[in-house]
C-alpha cells in the first residue's frame, strides 16, 4: 500500500460521504450528519484536549495550529476558535472542498492539499500545536512514523502535539478479524457487505513505538489516555511536547 492508494480511497470517500467518513456512525450514513452537529462534535473534542494539555502543565502558544488529516474541517473550525490561525492539510481534494464549505472561521483557516509523504511545504518551528486524530491509522506504518518525525520538525520549541491513534486491536471478534484476516477479505467485506464507498485500511501504532519515534526527535509524551472504546480497537490519545531546548 502506498500514498497513492490512500489518496484514491479518501478521494472517493470525500466525494460520496465526507462527513460520515470522518465520523463513522451507522446512523449517519446517507447524509445523516447535520452540519452544526458535526462541527459541535469537533468543538467538544478540542475543548477536552486543550483542557487535558493544561492539566498536564502544557501551555503551547496560541498563534498557529496544524490540523493534520483535517478531512471536512471538523477540528479545524474548533481550533480556529482557540488559535489566531490554523492550517488544515489533507490528501483528499473533495474533503478539502467540503471543509471550505463548512469553514466558519472568518478567514483564520487555510486548507491545503498535501499528497506528499512529508510536510516539506512547512518550515521548521512553524506551529504551536500539531493536532491529528484518527488519521495515522489509515497510513502504512512506515509512512505514519515519517509524519511523526515531521510533526516534531514543524513544531516550535515549547509547543505541543495531540495524536489520536489506535494502539492495538481488541481481543474481540471484530478486533481479531482486523488482526488476522487478510486485507483483500476485509476490503471485500467493507465494500460488499458494509457498503463503504471505499475501503478504510487500518493499522495500529503501538504506544511504545510512537513514544520511541518522538523521543528520537527530541519530543516527550506526557500522557497517553484511553479515550474511545469500540469493538475493534483500543484508541489512545497521546499528549506530547517539544522542550524549549530540543535535542533533534
Amino acid at each position: 500500500m502506498g500514498l497513492e492508494e490512500v489518496r484514491a480511497d479518501w478521494t472517493r470517500l470525500g466525494s460520496t460521504e465526507p462527513l460520515w467518513a470522518v465520523c463513522v456512525d451507522p446512523a449517519k450514513r446517507g447524509g445523516g450528519w447535520d452540519d452544526d452537529e458535526f462541527l459541535a462534535s469537533g468543538a467538544a473534542e478540542i475543548g477536552t484536549a486543550l483542557g487535558r494539555l493544561a492539566e498536564l502543565g502544557l501551555h503551547p502558544g496560541r498563534d498557529r495550529a496544524l490540523d493534520f488529516g483535517c478531512g471536512a474541517g471538523r477540528l479545524s473550525n474548533a481550533l480556529a476558535a482557540q488559535f489566531a490561525s490554523v492550517v488544515g492539510v489533507d490528501i483528499s481534494a473533495p474533503m478539502l472542498a467540503e471543509a471550505r464549505r463548512l469553514d466558519r472561521s472568518e478567514g483564520r483557516i487555510e486548507f491545503r492539499l498535501n499528497d506528499r509523504p512529508d510536510l516539506a511545504s512547512f518550515g521548521d518551528d512553524s506551529f504551536d500545536l500539531v493536532y491529528t486524530d484518527l488519521v495515522l491509522q489509515h497510513l502504512p506504518p512506515g509512512l505514519a512514523e515519517g509524519y511523526l518525525r515531521e510533526f516534531t520538525r514543524v513544531l516550535r520549541p515549547g509547543g505541543a502535539m495531540v495524536i489520536g491513534v489506535p494502539d492495538r486491536e481488541r481481543t474481540t471478534f471484530k478486533g481479531l478479524v482486523f488482526r488476522f484476516a487478510p486485507w483483500p477479505l476485509i476490503r471485500w467485506a467493507q465494500r460488499r457487505l458494509l457498503g463503504y464507498p471505499a475501503p478504510m485500511r487500518m493499522h495500529p501504532l503501538p504506544r511504545a513505538r510512537l513514544t520511541g519515534v518522538l523521543a528520537e526527535c527530541g519530543a516527550r509524551v506526557a500522557a497517553s489516555d484511553d479515550y474511545w472504546g469500540g469493538d475493534h480497537w483500543r484508541h489512545l490519545r497521546h499528549y506530547a511536547w517539544l522542550p524549549e531546548e530540543p535535542t533533534r
